[in-house]
């Protein structure tokens, strides 16, 4: 193996160390304190002399590797000292030429920390034959530990890549390609880095398949003028335009595509370059304030403008504006027709989105509170909860693990079976992952020599025996546990299941009320019954009934209703003098303002919910929601009988509720009254009623017997408060004994 020595070097690798070297010592040298860049340069002169920068046995400098994703790392990524660190000193401490405890003393344990983990990452390299080992790349993502380290790995993959343009070793070229083509393309892709991703996709091109690399370049140059005063005669127009109505700086920039599209296009539509669809791309980069509502509005204006001057293809509209990619990307892109009929790309973005889709994930930090909608991407999303710290990228990055490339875990039978499932997989997860019996018969394990829930997260190298019962079924609420699909879809079967027998019950139930009366009550009649309680099916309706969710009496009341042929009300009254009524017509309606008047849960809005029939909650009262089968929420007051039963046996279905805003709509309650039968007592109350501001009587029925009179009064009110009000004023007519809400 030869050592390090210039002379080894020939004219192009001069003339590329002497740019990087140059340009290091111009942006990057005063990013450190002179103390800093002293035990740098110290410890990299100690790796010289001890020949740690020696060629590989591929005949590359890992001095030229490391110096050129220093500045690539930096000029195309963002990322300052300890990444730039990381790729100095790892490969000194991978050699063993220095110690983490060196780098520690002059750097600070983070940066002791990313050098060691990049040191191991890079000695995989040697330990194992190739990249396409699945298990290997496992090993190499999850050893990484930190986003930082995974950059710098693509910066060194990137690196070589650029430096294997003259490399006589043919298979050693493929070998490199190829590893970039499996992990660090994509990587970057998801990371991004589009500056990056687009280089090492042309040159795998390049190394792999140089004959067509060659021509496309050679038809590329060739129509070099031509295309140029095409991109002019494009955009001049446009210029002058944008100038005359867009109220900030701007810029335009034509280009053609890279290489590697174009080939992908050639083969996809099987045609010809001079035939591509978009060959052309022209990127309108506005100098827009850091706000993103104005950001949003002078793209669209751009686009408006584009579009009225060239004719656009609708189809061919992308937005990733209003919904951006998973990994940050914000653009508009539009194909228009420009001049001699030749469609063009136009891509219409910010100077901060620019600088986000050439940088990739780096540039977000520069940006505090921007959000990458889409869902997505973990990675992301973990990127989201920190953006509004005021930090730079390096100390943002720290905060990150490798989390991502650790997705699974491998969990041990008692037998030493071993079960592979995702990270955050539950005891749970694992019974169901063995047998769908097992899962839903769960009651706990033992790990190792304790017991735990079904709600244990498990760790890799555990082993677990699951424990059972016969009486154990599963629930709802069994889905907030569980992660694996296998168990969720066997949950909801069996839940499922579970309902249908129950439902059997609840028409047993109703069915045999329905005998004791002597009614024989017809498919349609029980159809049109069932849409009257408000039920979608006759599943959830039994289910209903079996749980206690409503009660037969209920149903049977509703029947009657709907057998009656129309109602009348009927006033008994032997001595209460003649009054006329005003009736309110229709039900008691749920609000229908655009805001709800319920917030469900933890401040859910939008959902289903219907007031619960037997105790008639109002705007005002204490209320908890029931989740029916039909995935609708039953509002019941707190104190309700039926809440409370349903409490009991189903505590997973029982969700907060609480009213909001104000009462948009008026309640159906019913009222009993008791009072002495003297002469206009009825009509004091219906007076009484009448008078009183947004309540409506709906019906009167009165009894009376031994000078007695006791009746139910059924008014629409809009809320507690104006229920209470009522009460008492009725409570303080002459002769009125007792006034009282009833269910």
């Amino acid at each position: 193996m030869k050592t390090f020595d210039f002379n080894d070097w020939n004219d192009e690798e001069r003339l590329l160390l002497s740019d990087i070297v140059r340009n290091i010592y111009r942006e990057i040298k005063p990013l450190f304190k002179d103390s800093e860049w002293n035990d740098a340069t110290s410890l990299i002169r100690k790796g010289l002399a001890s020949g740690a920068y020696r060629r590989d046995s591929h005949n590359l400098s890992p001095m030229l590797v490391v110096l050129y994703s220093v500045w690539t790392i930096y000029n195309k990524i963002g990322l300052r000292q300890p990444s730039i660190l990381t790729l100095l000193l790892s490969p000194l401490l991978e050699c063993g030429n220095i110690t983490r405890d060196e780098v520690k003393a002059s750097f600070g344990d983070e940066t002791a920390h990313l050098v060691e983990c990049m040191a191991k990452v890079k000695n995989l390299y040697v330990q194992h034959d190739s990249i396409k080992d699945e298990n290997f790349r496992k090993l190499l993502l999850s050893m990484a530990e930190d986003f930082r380290v995974i950059i710098c790995l693509i910066a060194d993959r990137y690196s070589v890549m650029k430096l294997l343009n003259h490399h006589p070793d043919i298979e050693y070229r493929h070998q490199v390609t190829e590893e970039c083509q499996l992990l660090y393309t994509p990587m970057s892709h998801r990371l991004g880095l589009y500056t990056i991703k687009s280089e090492l996709e042309d040159m795998a091109v390049k190394y792999e398949h140089r004959d067509i690399y060659d021509q496309i370049a050679s038809d590329l140059s060739n129509t070099k003028a031509e295309r140029e005063a095409y991109i002019r005669a494009f955009i001049a127009p446009l210029e002058t335009r944008l100038k005359e109505v867009v109220a900030v700086p701007f810029s335009i920039k034509g280009r053609t595509k890279s290489i590697s599209s174009i080939w992908h296009k050639l083969k996809v539509q099987n045609t010809t370059l001079d035939r591509i669809y978009d060959l052309f791309a022209i990127r309108i980069i506005i100098d827009a304030p850091d706000d993103r509502t104005k950001e949003k509005a002078l793209c669209w204006q751009v686009y408006s403008l584009v579009t009225d001057m060239y004719a656009p293809n609708p189809k061919r509209l992308k937005d990733w504006i209003d919904i951006p990619k998973s990994n940050g990307y914000e653009s508009l892109h539009i194909t228009v027709k420009g001049p001699e009929n030749r469609w063009v790309e136009v891509q219409i973005r910010t100077k901060r989105m620019d600088e986000v889709a050439e940088k990739g994930l780096a540039a977000h930090w520069k940006y505090k509170g921007i959000k990458s909608q889409g869902t997505v991407d973990q990675v992301m999303a973990s990127i989201r909860e920190i953006l509004e710290q005021n930090a730079s990228p390096d100390e943002l990055m720290r905060h990150f693990s490798m989390g991502l490339y650790q997705e699974e875990i491998f969990v041990f039978t008692p037998t030493g079976d071993v079960h592979r499932l995702p990270k955050g997989a539950t005891i749970l997860d694992f019974a169901f992952a063995i047998h769908s019996k097992l899962g839903a018969t769960c009651v706990g394990a033992r790990v190792g020599n304790k017991n735990v829930k079904i709600n244990y997260v498990l760790h890799s190298g555990d082993t677990v025996e699951v424990l059972t019962s016969n009486t154990q079924t599963p629930k709802l609420d069994w889905l907030n546990i569980v992660v694996t699909s296998k168990a969720r879809i066997r949950i909801k079967q069996t839940v499922k299941e579970i309902e249908n027998r129950e439902a059997l019950v609840g028409r047993e139930m109703l069915h045999r009320r329905f005998k004791n009366r002597k009614i024989e009550i017809s498919e349609a009649d029980e159809a049109r019954l069932i849409v009257k309680m408000g039920y979608k099916n006759q599943t959830a309706f039994f289910h209903a009934l079996s749980v206690g969710e409503i009660s037969v009496d209920d149903v049977l009341k509703a029947y009657d209703a709907l057998q009656a042929p129309s109602p009348e009300i009927e006033l008994h009254s032997h001595s209460a003098e003649d009054f006329n009524l005003e009736f309110a017509n229709g039900e008691s309606l749920r609000n229908k303002g655009t805001e709800d008047v319920l917030i469900i849960d933890k401040g859910l809005h939008g959902l289903d919910y219907k007031l619960a029939g037997c105790c008639h909650p109002i705007y005002g009262d204490d209320v908890v929601g029931f989740v029916s089968i039909t995935g609708g929420i039953r509002i019941h007051r707190s104190d309700c009988v039926n809440i409370r039963h349903l409490q009991d046996r189903y505590p997973y279905r029982i969700v907060k509720a609480k009213w909001s805003g104000k009462s948009g709509s008026q309640y159906s309650i019913t009222l009993h009254v008791v009072g002495h039968d003297d002469i206009g007592i009825v009509s004091n109350i219906t007076s009484l009623i009448n008078k009183e501001k947004d309540t409506l009587l709906r019906s009167i029925n009165i009894d009376t017997q031994d000078g007695l009179f006791q009746g139910h009064l059924t008014v629409l009110v809009n809320d507690v408060t104006s229920l209470k009000s009522l009460i008492k004023k009725i409570s303080n007519v002459k002769g009125v004994k007792n006034v009282e809400r009833i269910n």
